[in-house]
């Protein structure tokens, strides 16, 4: 009897997951950085010996994806709705690890309570 009510937690908590899942926006993964380069004109001002400005802030998006690693450019317009992205990324990357781990003791609890039955 204290097995069902656990698979039965386990079934309410994967329940509320899949809802959680249901509200995710949109989504991208990967990680932003800044970036500052130095061109390759001799006389710029990031070439200066006593105070060198770099040329930037760029934005970087990067991320692997099918075991590509993939690195973009991100214009500073984009900049707040693609960290909104990376955040919903890992908010659903969050959950499905969490949904994977109860149907993993989900599964284990049944097994147990299948031998005990036989």
């Amino acid at each position: 009897m204290k097995q069902d009510k656990e698979l039965q937690k386990f079934e309410r908590r994967i329940k509320r997951i899949k809802e959680r899942l249901s509200m995710i926006g949109e989504m991208r993964p990967g990680s932003l950085s800044t970036q500052y380069n130095v061109c390759g004109s001799p006389n710029c001002r990031c070439k200066d010996p006593v105070k060198p400005k770099k040329h930037g802030p760029y934005y970087q998006l990067s991320y692997v994806h099918r075991g590509k690693s993939t690195s973009q450019f991100i214009r500073k317009e984009s900049l707040s709705a693609t960290k909104r992205q990376v955040v919903e990324y890992k908010k659903f990357r969050r959950l499905v690890d969490e949904w994977v781990e109860l149907a993993l003791q989900h599964a284990r609890l049944q097994l147990e309570l299948e031998r005990k039955k036989s």
